[in-house]
């Protein structure tokens, strides 16, 4: 097939996370609940900080970049895998698919960096308190999560633009519930293999570089813990720090599954199963975590509840 061929293209087909069965029609009503839920907690966390000027701190202010982050991903692939599900359609054009690869590498890649910048934020905050507002001050920090940003757009920009110059073969069926750039490759009537090894080093640094900030910065807060005075001080910097370990763990673990293996070693089963972790788990669980285990963000919730109920009562 050659390239002219392949712009001729309109679409490809998706064949998705669910068949329609019973027991797939549980598992897609447990999927729209999570979506809620992703929806809800997150909004709700950005709502809370912005509105309440004790959470207006460098840590918060990249938990607010995180959740906008989760509910960028979230609504870039599940209402499309949902609508696909109920409507019993499977196509997506190739612009449509292209912008999923996009939406996927800049928030994935943003993602990893800003939970690199907030282990920093922690260390700086736990090990160096005195130049807390030093080393962490409102300029730094505006221009670190438009780093972020900038670098995860840039990065998936590249490989968007890349993959999708590929020529195309077969029936273009993408065993995937979304366009992931491994499940489009598979695709390509070209040997890849260049490229993909491209993919690997980028995607190692990208992931490698926010993931050594994060386990060395863990590492002198873990010292610092322990040699800390206070019983009541080492409690509250491990619960702020333990919460945001169990993202890292779930987050990284699956893109690492996904993103740093040969693409020729990837199974349907498996792609879509450890996708499901860092595009719908993930998202939702974040504002859990940080929220239900967060004394600040409770206290935030419970008088933003109360002011609402005394001015209901006015």
């Amino acid at each position: 097939m050659t390239s002219l061929e392949n712009h001729t293209v309109a679409e490809f087909l998706l064949l998705g996370l669910l068949q329609h069965t019973p027991a797939h029609f549980c598992v897609f009503v447990l999927i729209s609940m999570m979506f809620f839920v992703t929806l809800t907690g997150n909004s709700l966390l950005i709502l809370l900080i912005l509105v309440d000027p004790l959470l207006h701190t460098p840590m918060y202010f990249f938990l607010w970049q995180l959740s906008l982050i989760d509910i960028l991903f979230t609504i870039a692939i599940v209402p499309k895998m949902m609508s696909d599900f109920l409507l019993h359609k499977t196509a997506i054009s190739v612009s449509g698919c292209g912008t999923q690869i996009f939406l996927g590498l800049a928030l994935g890649g943003t993602e990893c960096i800003l939970l690199g910048l907030m282990s920093y934020d922690r260390y700086v905050a736990i090990c160096k308190p005195l130049h807390y507002l030093l080393h962490m001050n409102w300029p730094l920090c505006r221009q670190m999560a438009l780093s972020s940003w900038v670098s995860g757009a840039f990065n998936a920009l590249v490989h968007t633009v890349y993959t999708m110059k590929f020529p195309f073969c077969g029936p273009r069926e993408i065993h995937h519930f979304y366009c992931e750039l491994p499940g489009v490759l598979k695709l390509s009537c070209e040997d890849t293999l260049a490229y993909e090894t491209g993919v690997l080093i980028s995607t190692t640094i990208l992931l490698l570089i926010p993931f050594s900030v994060i386990l060395a910065s863990y590492i002198l807060i873990l010292v610092t813990i322990i040699h800390m005075a206070s019983a009541e001080g080492r409690k509250k910097a491990f619960s702020t720090c333990s919460s945001h370990l169990v993202v890292v763990s779930l987050y990284y673990g699956a893109i690492i599954f996904m993103y740093m293996r040969p693409i020729s070693s990837h199974t349907p089963g498996q792609d879509k199963v450890v996708s499901v972790f860092y595009t719908i788990v993930t998202p939702m669980l974040n504002p859990l975590i940080y929220s239900l285990r967060n004394k600040d963000v409770v206290g935030a919730l419970r008088k933003t509840l109360w002011k609402c109920s005394a001015c209901g009562k006015t």
